[in-house]
């Protein structure tokens, strides 16, 4: 019998092998859990169009937009494990968003398999210069002697995990106000009907350089080279737990390794060009990652584990 498994083995490594060679012979289809148009869907398809062009098959974006991008992580989830199909998804798909949701459509730890983080946002604590501070201990000083008196607009979850986790690490209380879009929450801050955003810097550019809008800190270990004057939350001491807003590849669970290498390798060979991270990453404050499938998914593991706490620590579990 142990002859018998060894021989077995044996023949379904030689299969993983041919299968791995033989990939692609058919279009690759790459789910987006969001509507056509924003930040993510440009760069997935300047992705699709080079690794397509690439691999000598089309990579095929399928918009999957809805449910708190539940929807599209499904589809990604119970589609056949063959590695052709993966998905871009966010912080919010696995680390948040399961965990509000009394019944997920997804186990984020066990539906995927990672595949490689692409980029995070790099994302600025932004404020209308009408607030009069220009800095984050000047920030704090405000809301704590307005206690209530600040708001801050949002429309993801992972803003609203960073805030209270703010709030309650500097004992201040700025307040939550929901929008239905970013641009609805931007036009709020601009027309001083909000003091605050937590947002993604590439979004604000045009903004921040006319001073119609001033950045007093950014996430993250390194500063943006959008805004290299504006200094970390790390820089300044800042001890909260927070979520860094990323965008990551994965593929359905059970996809075999020889189809995960492959597919990493493809879209680190795209993505990780100097031309494409300046053009399509670094000019949108995008920060580009781009590590091994082992990498993002111990990443995961830990990312899950905090975001899980921190739904749990603010409440936002439904009921």
């Amino acid at each position: 019998m142990k002859g018998k498994s060894v021989v077995g083995l044996m023949l379904w490594i030689a299969a993983q092998a041919a299968l791995a060679q033989q990939w692609p012979v058919k279009p690759v289809r790459a789910i987006l859990p969001y509507t056509p148009g924003g930040l993510a869907d440009v760069v997935l398809r300047a992705v699709a169009l080079e690794m397509g062009n690439n691999i000598g098959q089309p990579v095929v974006v399928d918009n999957r937009g809805g449910a708190a991008t539940m929807i599209g992580a499904e589809a990604c989830a119970k589609a056949p494990p063959d590695g052709y199909t993966l998905c871009l998804v966010s912080v919010d798909t696995t680390s948040i968003t399961p965990f509000t949701m009394s019944r997920a459509p997804i186990n984020p730890r066990k539906d995927f398999d990672a595949v490689t983080n692409l980029f995070f946002v790099k994302v600025g604590l932004t404020v209308n210069p009408a607030l009069g501070v220009n800095t984050l201990a000047e920030f704090i000083a405000k809301a704590r002697a307005k206690p209530g008196g600040l708001n801050y607009g949002s429309t993801a979850n992972n803003v609203r995990l960073f805030m209270d986790e703010f709030n309650r690490v500097n004992g201040t209380d700025v307040r939550f106000i929901n929008y239905k879009g970013g641009g609805e929450a931007v036009t709020a801050l601009l027309g001083n009907q909000i003091e605050a955003l937590y947002f993604g810097l590439g979004n604000l550019t045009g903004h921040l350089k006319s001073g119609k809008l001033k950045a007093i800190a950014v996430d993250g270990s390194t500063r943006s080279p959008l805004l290299p004057q504006v200094p970390t939350l790390t820089e300044l001491g800042y001890q909260g737990r927070a979520l860094r807003a990323w965008f990551g590849f994965l593929a359905p669970a059970g996809t075999p390794n020889p189809q995960i290498s492959r597919l990493n390798a493809e879209i680190v060979k795209v993505a990780g060009q100097p031309a494409f991270i300046e053009k399509h990453l670094s000019a949108l404050g995008l920060e580009p990652v781009l590590n091994s499938p082992e990498q993002f998914a111990q990443y995961l593991r830990e990312d899950i584990d905090k975001g899980e706490a921190l739904v749990k620590q603010a409440g936002l579990v439904d009921n």
